[in-house]
């Protein structure tokens, strides 16, 4: 649990500020604000100083706020937008993922405000609540599996198609059938290559070093993959999305206002 200092207004009759830093005495006076520090007496918001250092201790800037238009419809959160001096680094999640991530360089600046798309960190394996999603894509039963040390190369003969929307990067998955009829997922391994032969046949070569991964139990599996989500900018689905920025800026900076582009889903 993070602690805090809580400050008084006699005016306001209430508790208005608190200060993550814990001075032993703080007041404010002349339009500034003053605390003791071991015997030490500091003055805040003064110029030319470093932003959000106290007493040695370099701190960052954060900020939560939730993003909870039309609250009973299911949205795809895509993109960030920020009205700033600065570029902010930021996390997403809402009631379906906890994945979405923007870092500060991601962000390019557009008529004074700063845009990026909502990436999707990439777990490994992926957890259950990732596959629902539409990231994943099913190939079908493959008709040869070759492994070596730290590869395997996949074959697949029509009708399964590999089709041209599996890449390098991808990450590729085969399901084995449990006592209920469904498919469990396990990760085979990372795709290092793709060829798509005149045939209709696809020869896919998957990296089985990756952390998570498992051996392919045969030579007849079901596979499926999800796109490299980083490259994919999927954004994050739920019907809110709660959003945490912060900015490790040591000079001053402002942020006015964060918005999103959202859409309905349908699925």
């Amino acid at each position: 649990m993070d602690n805090y200092t809580l400050t008084y207004s006699g005016s306001a009759q209430g508790w208005p500020s608190f200060y993550s830093y814990y001075p032993e005495f703080i007041k404010g006076m002349n339009q500034f604000l003053y605390t003791f520090k071991g015997g030490d007496l500091y003055q805040h918001n003064a110029p030319d100083v470093p932003r959000n250092n106290f007493y040695g201790i370099q701190g960052v800037s954060t900020i939560t706020s939730v993003f909870n238009e039309s609250a009973l419809e299911n949205k795809k959160f895509k993109t960030i937008a920020l009205e700033a001096d600065d570029a902010w680094e930021g996390t997403f999640i809402t009631d379906l993922q906890t994945t979405g991530f923007i870092n500060a360089s991601y962000f390019e600046q557009k008529e004074s405000d700063w845009f990026a798309f909502i990436r999707n960190s990439t777990d490994l394996p992926e957890n259950l609540p990732q596959l629902a999603l539409r990231s994943l894509t099913g190939i079908g039963v493959s008709d040869d599996v070759v492994t070596t040390a730290t590869t395997a190369t996949i074959t697949f003969i029509p009708p399964s198609n590999v089709g041209s929307i599996l890449s390098n990067g991808d990450l590729f998955y085969f399901g084995i059938l449990n006592g209920q009829g469904n498919y469990e997922p396990n990760l085979a391994g990372q795709v290092t290559s793709v060829v798509n032969q005149n045939d209709g046949t696809s020869i896919v070569t998957i990296d089985t070093t990756i952390a998570g991964s498992v051996p392919i139990p045969g030579i007849n599996e079901y596979f499926f993959f999800i796109k490299n989500s980083i490259a994919e900018s999927q954004g994050v689905l739920g019907h809110y999305c709660e959003f945490t920025l912060t900015n490790d800026n040591t000079s001053p900076t402002e942020l006015f206002a964060v918005k999103s582009q959202a859409f309905k889903s349908f699925p």
